[in-house]
C-alpha cells in the first residue's frame, strides 16, 4: 500500500460520494469513462511514486542557489517534470484543440494529489503553470492562448503569477509596477515583484510572468489595476526563442518549506536587458485595462483550491506514514500491564497515539473530501445540464473556496503535528518525512492569501453577496444531507444531530454578525468564524460521505465511520464555542491599544 495516498480513498471518493461518471454523459467528457479516469490515476501514482518522490528529501536539504546570474537546483527536479509532460497530465483538463486531455477538473484535482504529496516543492513549477494557462484560456487573446498556452501545456514554457511587491505584500492596492503603452501597443514595464514561486530557472525553455501593474493614468486602488504578460525571453516570428526580455532575478527568498521551488525577487525593468534599445521588460495586456485583478483572481481562486488540496496531500502522506510507523515501532506495554517481562507493544495499542491516528485521519479524509467537493463543482459550473444547476455550483464554489484553501491549511499542518508526535523522538530528526512534510505544510496558511484574508473573504464578501445567496445555497446543500440521515442508522443520527445543532447555531450568529453596523467589530473575529464554518463543512462532508458508504462493512467503512465519530465529538464542538464568541461581538482586539503588546 502506498504511504503517499490512499487509492482506496480516493477511488470512494471520486466514484461512490461524488458519481464523477455520470460527467461521461456530457459533450464535453464523453469521450472518457471510468476506464479512462482510473488509468489516468494509476498513471499519476506511478510517475509520482518513481520520478517525484525519490528526490523530495534531497530537494529538500540542497535547494535552488542563485550565484547572480543563474539558478542552480537539483538536476532531478527537470528530469521529473520532463516525464510528466510526456504523459501529457499538465495540460490533463485543458481542451483538446490546446494538446489536453479534457478530463473532468475534478479527476484532475485527485491525479494531482498523488505528485503534492510525493513531492510539492517539484510539483509547484507545474501547478502553476497550470493556473497560467487557465487564466489565459479564460481571459487572453487568441494570440496569446496560441503563442504561450499551447508551449506551456507541453511542458516547454513555465508559468507564474506576479502580484505581491516589498512595500505592499498582500495590500494589492498599494502596488506601484508601472506599465506604459508603446507605439506598437505593448507596454514595457518597471517595477519590483516579491515573493514570486517559480520566478527564475532553467526548466524550460521560457518562463511566462503574469504581472499585475498600472498604466500612467490609472486610478488608485484596485480599480486601476491592469493584467500583463511578460516573458523571460522574447519570441521571434517564427516562434523560437528570442532576446532576453529586461526580468531580473534579484535575489532567492529562503523558505522553511516548499525549499525545491524557487521563491524569488524580480525586477523588472532594471535596465541590463534592454529589448528593442528600449528601457522596462516588454509586456501584452491580458483582458481589458483595469480589469487586471479580476482576472487574475481566475488564477488566485484555482491555485487556491489547489493550495487547499496540496495541504491535505501533505497531511495524509504524514498520516500514512505515522500509521505504518505505530504499527511497527515497539514501545511500551498496555496500559495496567505489571510485568515488565512481558513483550513491549506496538504503538497503535496504546489508546492516545490510537487517538492521534483518527485525529489525523479525520482531518486529511476530511479535507480531502471537501478539496475534491470543489473540483466537482467547477466541473458542474462549467458543464451544468441547466442553467439554474451551473448558478448553484458557482454560488458554492464562491462560499467555499475560502474554506477549501484555509480548512486544510489549518488542520493538515494540525495532522503534520501529530505525525511528528506519533515518531516521537525520531518526528523531528531530518532522517524521517514528517518533519519536512510539516514544514512544507507550514507555508499554506500564508500562500494565496493568508488565513485572515481568508476570513475576511467569507465573512465580509461572501456570506452576503448576492443577498445572502451564497450563504443560503450551503445551508440548503447541508440540510439535504441531514434529511437524509436524519431517520438513519443510529451513527448517522448522532453526526447528523451535531452538524444540525451547528447550523442552526451558525445561521443565528451569522444573523448577529450581519446586523451588526460597525465593521471593525463585525470582522475582528471574521478568522473564528472562517474555522467554525470550516468545522461544520467538514463535519457535513463526514455525514455525506457515511451515507454514501450505506450498508458496507468492511475494514475501509469502519475506519470512515470511525473517523467521522472522533469528528464528531471531538472537534465540531469547537465550531459551537467558536460561535457562542462570534454571537456576543467580542472587542477584546478592536479595543486593545497595541502598544501595550
Amino acid at each position: 500500500m502506498s504511504r503517499l495516498m490512499s487509492r482506496n480513498d480516493l477511488a470512494f471518493l471520486l466514484h461512490d460520494w461524488l458519481g464523477v461518471t455520470s460527467l461521461t454523459s456530457r459533450d464535453r467528457y464523453v469521450d472518457h469513462d471510468r476506464g479512462t479516469f482510473d488509468a489516468v490515476l494509476q498513471l499519476a501514482e506511478e510517475v509520482a511514486t518513481r520520478h517525484f518522490a525519490p528526490h523530495n528529501r534531497r530537494n529538500d536539504a540542497e535547494e535552488p542557489t542563485f550565484d547572480g546570474e543563474t539558478v542552480h537546483m537539483h538536476p532531478e527536479v527537470r528530469v521529473a517534470l520532463d516525464v510528466l509532460a510526456g504523459t501529457g497530465l499538465i495540460g490533463s483538463s485543458a481542451d483538446v484543440e490546446l494538446g489536453g486531455m479534457q478530463l473532468p477538473h475534478v479527476v484532475a484535482t485527485a491525479a494531482a494529489a498523488w505528485f503534492q504529496a510525493a513531492n510539492i516543492g517539484t510539483w509547484s513549477y507545474a501547478l502553476l503553470t497550470v493556473a497560467n494557462a487557465n487564466l489565459l484560456m479564460a481571459h487572453g487573446s487568441t494570440q496569446q492562448v496560441d503563442t504561450w498556452v499551447r508551449p506551456m501545456l507541453e511542458g516547454r514554457f513555465h508559468g507564474t503569477m506576479c502580484l505581491s511587491e516589498p512595500q505592499a505584500g498582500s495590500s494589492l492596492a498599494d502596488i506601484t509596477t508601472r506599465a506604459v503603452k508603446q507605439e506598437d501597443g505593448s507596454y514595457r514595464l518597471t517595477g519590483t515583484k516579491m515573493w514570486i514561486s517559480g520566478g527564475d530557472h532553467d526548466l524550460g525553455e521560457n518562463i511566462v510572468h503574469l504581472v499585475l501593474a498600472r498604466t500612467p493614468d490609472a486610478p488608485p486602488g484596485v480599480r486601476g489595476i491592469s493584467l500583463f504578460l511578460v516573458p523571460k525571453f522574447l519570441l521571434s516570428d517564427d516562434g523560437s526563442i528570442g532576446e532576453r526580455n529586461d526580468v531580473v532575478l534579484a535575489g532567492l527568498n529562503h523558505k522553511m518549506g516548499y525549499r525545491g521551488t524557487t521563491n524569488t525577487v524580480l525586477n523588472f525593468g532594471e535596465g541590463r536587458h534592454t529589448p528593442g534599445g528600449r528601457t522596462g521588460a516588454v509586456g501584452t495586456m491580458v483582458g481589458a485595462e483595469g480589469q487586471g485583478l479580476a482576472a487574475m483572481f481566475h488564477m488566485m481562486n484555482e491555485a487556491r483550491i489547489a493550495i487547499g488540496a496540496g495541504a491535505a496531500a501533505l497531511g495524509y502522506t504524514g498520516y500514512l506514514k505515522s500509521v505504518d510507523y505505530a504499527r511497527t515501532r515497539t514501545q511500551g506495554r498496555p496500559l495496567g500491564a505489571k510485568d515488565p517481562s512481558q513483550p513491549p507493544v506496538a504503538l497503535d495499542q496504546h489508546p492516545d497515539v490510537r487517538r492521534m491516528l483518527l485525529a489525523q485521519k479525520s482531518y486529511v479524509e476530511g479535507a480531502l473530501a471537501v478539496v475534491l467537493f470543489c473540483s466537482r463543482l467547477v466541473d458542474e459550473q462549467l458543464t451544468g445540464e441547466t442553467a439554474e444547476s451551473r448558478h448553484r455550483a458557482s454560488l458554492l464554489l464562491e462560499i467555499l473556496t475560502p474554506i477549501a484553501k484555509s480548512w486544510p491549511s489549518q488542520w493538515c499542518l494540525a495532522a503534520n503535528d501529530l505525525a511528528i508526535q506519533v515518531h516521537g523522538g525520531y518526528g523531528y530528526t531530518r532522517e524521517y518525512d514528517v518533519e519536512q512534510h510539516y514544514r512544507d505544510n507550514r507555508l499554506n496558511p500564508i500562500h494565496e492569501g493568508t488565513h485572515g484574508i481568508q476570513g475576511l473573504d467569507l465573512l465580509g464578501r461572501k456570506v452576503s453577496m448576492h443577498n445572502g445567496a451564497a450563504f443560503t445555497a450551503l445551508c440548503e446543500l447541508i440540510e439535504a444531507t441531514l434529511s437524509r440521515a436524519r431517520g438513519g442508522a443510529p451513527h448517522l443520527q448522532e453526526l447528523a444531530g451535531a452538524v444540525g445543532d451547528t447550523l442552526g447555531q451558525l445561521v443565528d450568529v451569522t444573523s448577529v454578525l450581519l446586523d451588526e453596523p460597525d465593521a471593525q467589530v463585525r470582522l475582528a473575529n471574521s478568522s473564528l468564524y472562517l474555522e467554525a464554518v470550516g468545522h461544520l463543512v467538514v463535519g457535513w462532508a463526514w455525514l455525506d460521505q457515511l451515507l454514501a458508504l450505506g450498508e458496507r462493512e468492511d475494514g475501509f467503512a469502519a475506519a470512515k465511520r470511525a473517523a467521522a465519530r472522533y469528528f464528531c465529538r471531538y472537534e465540531l464542538p469547537d465550531a459551537r464555542t467558536r460561535l457562542r464568541l462570534l454571537e456576543t461581538l467580542d472587542r477584546t482586539t478592536v479595543d486593545l491599544d497595541p502598544s501595550v503588546l
